[in-house]
Protein backbone atom coordinates (compact mmCIF):
# COMPACT_ATOMS: atom_id res chain seq x y z
CA UNK A 1 0.00 0.00 0.00
CA UNK A 2 1.45 3.59 -0.92
CA UNK A 3 1.63 6.04 2.12
CA UNK A 4 -1.37 8.17 1.78
CA UNK A 5 0.36 11.12 2.85
CA UNK A 6 2.30 10.95 -0.47
CA UNK A 7 -1.14 11.88 -1.91
CA UNK A 8 -0.97 15.59 -1.14
CA UNK A 9 0.50 18.71 -2.36
CA UNK A 10 2.18 20.99 -0.74
CA UNK A 11 -0.96 23.27 0.19
CA UNK A 12 -2.89 20.39 1.75
CA UNK A 13 -0.12 19.14 3.67
CA UNK A 14 0.19 22.52 5.04
CA UNK A 15 -3.35 22.11 6.10
CA UNK A 16 -2.34 19.04 8.59
CA UNK A 17 -2.02 19.51 12.02
CA UNK A 18 0.14 17.94 14.36
CA UNK A 19 -1.51 15.85 16.81
CA UNK A 20 0.59 13.27 19.07
CA UNK A 21 -2.05 11.74 20.29
CA UNK A 22 -5.08 10.83 18.39
CA UNK A 23 -8.36 12.53 20.32
CA UNK A 24 -11.77 11.98 20.25
CA UNK A 25 -13.99 13.74 17.95
CA UNK A 26 -17.93 14.25 18.24
CA UNK A 27 -19.08 13.11 14.80
CA UNK A 28 -20.28 15.91 12.46
CA UNK A 29 -24.12 15.67 11.70
CA UNK A 30 -26.07 16.21 8.67
CA UNK A 31 -28.97 18.12 8.04
CA UNK A 32 -32.70 16.32 6.89
CA UNK A 33 -33.70 17.89 3.34
CA UNK A 34 -36.14 17.48 0.58
CA UNK A 35 -33.73 17.99 -2.53
CA UNK A 36 -33.03 15.71 -4.68
CA UNK A 37 -30.26 16.61 -7.21
CA UNK A 38 -27.34 16.01 -8.87
CA UNK A 39 -24.14 17.74 -8.56
CA UNK A 40 -20.65 17.04 -9.61
CA UNK A 41 -19.58 19.17 -6.60
CA UNK A 42 -20.99 16.61 -4.29
CA UNK A 43 -20.59 13.20 -2.98
CA UNK A 44 -23.62 10.30 -2.22
CA UNK A 45 -23.37 7.68 0.32
CA UNK A 46 -25.55 5.06 1.63
CA UNK A 47 -27.19 5.78 4.27
CA UNK A 48 -26.60 3.04 6.95
CA UNK A 49 -29.61 1.65 9.30
CA UNK A 50 -26.83 0.93 11.82
CA UNK A 51 -24.62 2.65 15.12
CA UNK A 52 -22.49 5.13 14.40
CA UNK A 53 -18.75 5.16 15.77
CA UNK A 54 -15.51 6.78 16.05
CA UNK A 55 -12.53 4.69 16.68
CA UNK A 56 -9.88 5.98 18.11
CA UNK A 57 -6.86 3.90 18.26
CA UNK A 58 -3.56 4.38 20.19
CA UNK A 59 -1.05 1.59 19.66
CA UNK A 60 -2.39 -1.60 21.58
CA UNK A 61 -5.40 0.52 22.77
CA UNK A 62 -8.68 1.11 20.90
CA UNK A 63 -11.64 3.02 21.91
CA UNK A 64 -15.36 2.12 19.75
CA UNK A 65 -17.00 4.76 20.79
CA UNK A 66 -21.15 5.68 19.80
CA UNK A 67 -22.01 9.32 18.67
CA UNK A 68 -22.09 10.51 22.84
CA UNK A 69 -19.18 8.77 23.62
CA UNK A 70 -20.24 5.69 25.57
CA UNK A 71 -17.76 2.69 24.52
CA UNK A 72 -18.82 -0.09 22.85
CA UNK A 73 -16.18 -2.19 23.23
CA UNK A 74 -17.83 -4.67 24.96
CA UNK A 75 -20.85 -4.98 22.63
CA UNK A 76 -18.47 -5.47 19.28
CA UNK A 77 -15.21 -7.40 20.87
CA UNK A 78 -14.83 -8.21 17.21
CA UNK A 79 -14.83 -5.07 15.37
CA UNK A 80 -12.17 -3.83 18.67
CA UNK A 81 -10.12 -6.86 17.66
CA UNK A 82 -10.19 -6.49 13.44
CA UNK A 83 -9.06 -2.35 14.10
CA UNK A 84 -6.47 -3.42 16.62
CA UNK A 85 -5.12 -5.52 13.63
CA UNK A 86 -5.18 -2.83 10.90
CA UNK A 87 -1.44 -1.67 9.56
CA UNK A 88 -1.13 1.99 11.24
CA UNK A 89 -1.14 1.82 14.99
CA UNK A 90 -2.60 5.52 15.56
CA UNK A 91 -5.79 6.97 13.62
CA UNK A 92 -9.25 8.36 14.43
CA UNK A 93 -11.81 7.49 12.07
CA UNK A 94 -15.37 7.58 11.69
CA UNK A 95 -17.75 4.86 10.45
CA UNK A 96 -21.26 2.74 11.28
CA UNK A 97 -21.54 -0.33 12.58
CA UNK A 98 -24.21 -2.58 11.20
CA UNK A 99 -25.95 -5.59 11.19
CA UNK A 100 -27.78 -7.53 7.99
CA UNK A 101 -31.01 -8.71 7.22
CA UNK A 102 -30.26 -10.29 3.91
CA UNK A 103 -29.24 -7.65 1.62
CA UNK A 104 -29.93 -4.61 4.14
CA UNK A 105 -28.77 -3.47 6.49
CA UNK A 106 -30.85 -3.38 9.44
CA UNK A 107 -31.12 -1.77 13.10
CA UNK A 108 -33.76 -4.19 13.99
CA UNK A 109 -31.31 -7.21 14.07
CA UNK A 110 -28.44 -5.09 15.35
CA UNK A 111 -30.50 -4.99 18.85
CA UNK A 112 -29.79 -7.96 19.63
CA UNK A 113 -25.73 -6.76 20.02
CA UNK A 114 -26.24 -3.00 21.26
CA UNK A 115 -26.15 -2.61 24.86
CA UNK A 116 -24.46 -6.23 25.70
CA UNK A 117 -21.77 -6.00 28.31
CA UNK A 118 -20.10 -9.24 27.95
CA UNK A 119 -18.09 -9.84 25.21
CA UNK A 120 -18.12 -13.56 24.68
CA UNK A 121 -22.14 -13.17 25.13
CA UNK A 122 -22.25 -10.75 22.26
CA UNK A 123 -19.65 -13.33 19.73
CA UNK A 124 -21.88 -16.45 20.93
CA UNK A 125 -25.39 -14.35 19.43
CA UNK A 126 -24.57 -15.47 16.18
CA UNK A 127 -25.41 -11.92 14.64
CA UNK A 128 -22.78 -10.51 12.46
CA UNK A 129 -21.81 -7.35 12.44
CA UNK A 130 -19.65 -4.69 10.23
CA UNK A 131 -18.12 -1.43 10.51
CA UNK A 132 -17.84 0.94 7.45
CA UNK A 133 -15.53 3.54 7.63
CA UNK A 134 -16.51 6.84 5.81
CA UNK A 135 -13.88 9.59 6.84
CA UNK A 136 -10.23 9.55 8.44
CA UNK A 137 -10.20 12.31 11.18
CA UNK A 138 -6.65 11.61 12.25
CA UNK A 139 -3.29 9.89 10.96
CA UNK A 140 0.08 9.46 12.50
CA UNK A 141 0.31 11.81 14.35
CA UNK A 142 -1.70 14.50 12.29
CA UNK A 143 -5.40 15.77 12.49
CA UNK A 144 -6.65 15.56 9.11
CA UNK A 145 -10.07 17.45 9.73
CA UNK A 146 -9.09 20.49 7.67
CA UNK A 147 -8.45 18.61 4.79
CA UNK A 148 -11.05 18.06 1.89
CA UNK A 149 -13.68 15.39 2.60
CA UNK A 150 -12.78 13.70 -0.81
CA UNK A 151 -8.68 14.00 0.24
CA UNK A 152 -9.56 12.67 3.37
CA UNK A 153 -11.75 9.48 1.56
CA UNK A 154 -8.93 9.51 -0.38
CA UNK A 155 -6.23 8.75 1.99
CA UNK A 156 -8.30 6.39 4.29
CA UNK A 157 -9.05 4.20 1.19
CA UNK A 158 -5.11 4.05 0.54
CA UNK A 159 -4.51 3.47 4.35
CA UNK A 160 -5.67 -0.48 4.61
CA UNK A 161 -6.31 -3.13 2.63
CA UNK A 162 -9.75 -3.56 3.81
CA UNK A 163 -11.10 -6.90 5.32
CA UNK A 164 -14.02 -7.95 7.01
CA UNK A 165 -15.48 -6.93 8.70
CA UNK A 166 -13.87 -4.01 8.07
CA UNK A 167 -15.62 -2.50 5.06
CA UNK A 168 -14.68 0.81 3.14
CA UNK A 169 -17.57 3.21 2.92
CA UNK A 170 -18.20 3.48 -0.50
CA UNK A 171 -19.81 6.76 -2.77
CA UNK A 172 -20.70 7.78 -5.68
CA UNK A 173 -20.06 11.17 -7.13
CA UNK A 174 -22.10 13.55 -9.07
CA UNK A 175 -25.63 11.29 -10.11
CA UNK A 176 -27.16 12.18 -6.81
CA UNK A 177 -30.86 11.41 -8.28
CA UNK A 178 -30.53 8.64 -9.93
CA UNK A 179 -28.61 6.85 -7.09
CA UNK A 180 -31.18 8.23 -4.79
CA UNK A 181 -33.96 6.67 -6.69
CA UNK A 182 -32.31 3.47 -7.21
CA UNK A 183 -31.46 3.39 -2.65
CA UNK A 184 -35.48 3.69 -2.65
CA UNK A 185 -35.73 0.95 -4.91
CA UNK A 186 -33.81 -1.51 -2.69
CA UNK A 187 -35.32 -0.43 0.46
CA UNK A 188 -32.40 1.07 1.86
CA UNK A 189 -33.04 4.33 4.18
CA UNK A 190 -31.82 6.92 1.93
CA UNK A 191 -28.50 8.51 1.05
CA UNK A 192 -26.02 11.00 2.72
CA UNK A 193 -24.80 13.88 0.52
CA UNK A 194 -21.57 15.60 1.25
CA UNK A 195 -20.48 18.53 -0.35
CA UNK A 196 -16.66 17.49 -1.96
CA UNK A 197 -14.54 20.20 -0.61
CA UNK A 198 -16.02 20.45 2.85
CA UNK A 199 -14.33 19.82 6.02
CA UNK A 200 -14.72 18.16 8.70
CA UNK A 201 -16.53 19.92 11.92
CA UNK A 202 -17.31 17.92 14.78
CA UNK A 203 -20.41 18.23 16.54
CA UNK A 204 -21.79 20.78 13.90
CA UNK A 205 -24.51 19.71 12.01
CA UNK A 206 -24.21 21.39 8.87
CA UNK A 207 -25.69 22.09 5.06
CA UNK A 208 -22.68 20.51 3.37
CA UNK A 209 -23.49 17.22 4.67
CA UNK A 210 -27.59 16.31 3.72
CA UNK A 211 -29.80 13.60 4.84
CA UNK A 212 -31.83 12.45 1.84
CA UNK A 213 -34.38 9.75 3.40
CA UNK A 214 -36.47 7.26 1.04
CA UNK A 215 -38.90 6.89 4.58
CA UNK A 216 -39.82 8.63 7.90
CA UNK A 217 -37.77 7.88 10.38
CA UNK A 218 -37.38 9.72 13.80
CA UNK A 219 -35.63 9.34 16.91
CA UNK A 220 -38.43 9.95 19.68
CA UNK A 221 -38.44 9.94 23.46
CA UNK A 222 -40.61 7.48 25.71
CA UNK A 223 -42.28 9.55 28.41
CA UNK A 224 -44.77 6.69 29.31
CA UNK A 225 -47.08 3.37 28.27
CA UNK A 226 -50.29 2.10 28.14
CA UNK A 227 -51.59 -1.17 29.16
CA UNK A 228 -51.92 -4.33 27.33
CA UNK A 229 -55.28 -5.75 25.60
CA UNK A 230 -55.89 -9.12 25.14
CA UNK A 231 -53.37 -11.89 25.22
CA UNK A 232 -50.59 -9.13 24.97
CA UNK A 233 -47.76 -8.80 28.01
CA UNK A 234 -46.19 -6.21 28.99
CA UNK A 235 -47.65 -2.91 27.42
CA UNK A 236 -49.84 -1.55 24.64
CA UNK A 237 -48.20 0.60 22.83
CA UNK A 238 -45.54 3.73 23.61
CA UNK A 239 -46.21 7.15 24.41
CA UNK A 240 -43.38 9.39 23.01
CA UNK A 241 -42.09 12.87 21.86
CA UNK A 242 -39.65 15.41 21.44
CA UNK A 243 -38.29 18.61 22.63
CA UNK A 244 -39.42 21.85 21.18
CA UNK A 245 -37.68 24.42 22.96
CA UNK A 246 -37.18 22.90 26.17
CA UNK A 247 -40.95 21.21 26.45
CA UNK A 248 -41.50 17.88 25.27
CA UNK A 249 -43.86 17.93 22.78
CA UNK A 250 -46.85 14.82 22.62
CA UNK A 251 -46.37 13.11 19.27
CA UNK A 252 -48.57 10.37 19.72
CA UNK A 253 -48.33 6.48 20.65
CA UNK A 254 -46.67 3.42 19.14
CA UNK A 255 -48.27 0.33 19.63
CA UNK A 256 -46.66 -2.12 16.66
CA UNK A 257 -43.05 -3.20 16.05
CA UNK A 258 -42.33 -5.27 19.51
CA UNK A 259 -41.54 -8.80 19.53
CA UNK A 260 -42.88 -11.00 22.92
CA UNK A 261 -39.58 -10.58 24.51
CA UNK A 262 -39.27 -6.86 23.97
CA UNK A 263 -42.36 -6.12 25.64
CA UNK A 264 -41.07 -7.90 28.72
CA UNK A 265 -38.10 -6.59 29.02
CA UNK A 266 -39.19 -2.61 28.14
CA UNK A 267 -42.10 -3.00 30.88
CA UNK A 268 -39.39 -4.44 33.10
CA UNK A 269 -37.86 -0.87 32.31
CA UNK A 270 -40.10 1.41 32.21
CA UNK A 271 -41.39 0.49 35.38
CA UNK A 272 -38.47 1.00 37.09
CA UNK A 273 -39.16 4.68 35.76
CA UNK A 274 -42.72 5.35 36.56
CA UNK A 275 -43.40 8.78 38.04
CA UNK A 276 -47.03 9.81 38.76
CA UNK A 277 -47.11 13.17 36.17
CA UNK A 278 -46.92 12.97 32.67
CA UNK A 279 -43.64 14.31 31.52
CA UNK A 280 -45.52 15.69 28.06
CA UNK A 281 -46.08 19.56 27.84
CA UNK A 282 -49.03 18.28 26.16
CA UNK A 283 -52.79 16.58 26.88
CA UNK A 284 -52.10 12.93 26.90
CA UNK A 285 -55.30 11.56 26.88
CA UNK A 286 -54.79 7.80 26.01
CA UNK A 287 -56.79 5.17 28.67
CA UNK A 288 -54.73 3.53 30.53
CA UNK A 289 -52.00 5.50 30.37
CA UNK A 290 -48.43 5.25 32.63
CA UNK A 291 -46.28 8.35 32.72
CA UNK A 292 -42.21 7.39 32.50
CA UNK A 293 -38.99 9.58 33.88
CA UNK A 294 -37.90 10.91 29.88
CA UNK A 295 -34.61 9.02 30.12
CA UNK A 296 -35.47 6.27 26.95
CA UNK A 297 -34.60 6.81 23.64
CA UNK A 298 -36.27 5.43 20.58
CA UNK A 299 -36.40 5.25 17.13
CA UNK A 300 -39.44 4.74 14.88
CA UNK A 301 -40.47 4.49 11.51
CA UNK A 302 -43.48 6.37 9.97
CA UNK A 303 -45.65 7.77 7.01
CA UNK A 304 -46.38 11.17 8.02
CA UNK A 305 -46.57 13.96 10.17
CA UNK A 306 -50.20 15.07 10.29
CA UNK A 307 -51.57 18.50 10.74
CA UNK A 308 -51.44 18.60 14.87
CA UNK A 309 -48.03 16.88 15.21
CA UNK A 310 -48.36 13.56 15.45
CA UNK A 311 -47.04 10.27 14.26
CA UNK A 312 -49.33 8.65 11.54
CA UNK A 313 -48.85 4.67 11.04
CA UNK A 314 -45.18 4.34 13.28
CA UNK A 315 -43.84 1.47 13.69
CA UNK A 316 -41.04 0.35 16.83
CA UNK A 317 -37.49 0.16 15.46
CA UNK A 318 -35.52 -0.35 18.69
CA UNK A 319 -33.90 1.45 21.14
CA UNK A 320 -31.02 3.89 21.30
CA UNK A 321 -28.62 4.18 23.24
CA UNK A 322 -26.31 6.42 21.72
CA UNK A 323 -28.61 9.71 22.59
CA UNK A 324 -29.57 12.27 24.74
CA UNK A 325 -33.43 12.49 25.38
CA UNK A 326 -32.89 16.34 25.53
CA UNK A 327 -31.25 16.30 22.08
CA UNK A 328 -34.06 14.80 20.83
CA UNK A 329 -36.23 17.42 18.49
CA UNK A 330 -38.90 16.86 15.30
CA UNK A 331 -36.67 17.01 11.96
CA UNK A 332 -37.64 19.04 9.58
CA UNK A 333 -36.19 19.02 5.80
CA UNK A 334 -34.59 22.11 4.88
CA UNK A 335 -34.15 23.73 1.91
Amino acid sequence: MSDPFDLLDDELRARLREEPEPRWREPMKATLTDERFSDPDWVFEPKLDGVRAIAVRDGEDVQLLSRNRKTMNASYPELVDAIGGLDRDRFVVDGEIVAFEGARTSFERLQGRMNLQDPGRARRTGIPVYVYLFDLLHLDGYATTQLPLRTRKTMLKQAWRFDDPVRFGTHRNEHGKRYFDEACRQGWEGLIAKRADSLYRPGTRSRDWLKLKCVERQELVIGGFTDPRGSRTGFGALLVGYYDDGRLRYAGKVGTGYDEATLVQMRDTMDRLERDASPFDDDVAEKGAHFVRPELVCEVVFTEWTEDGKLRHPRFLGLRDDADPCDVVRERPTR
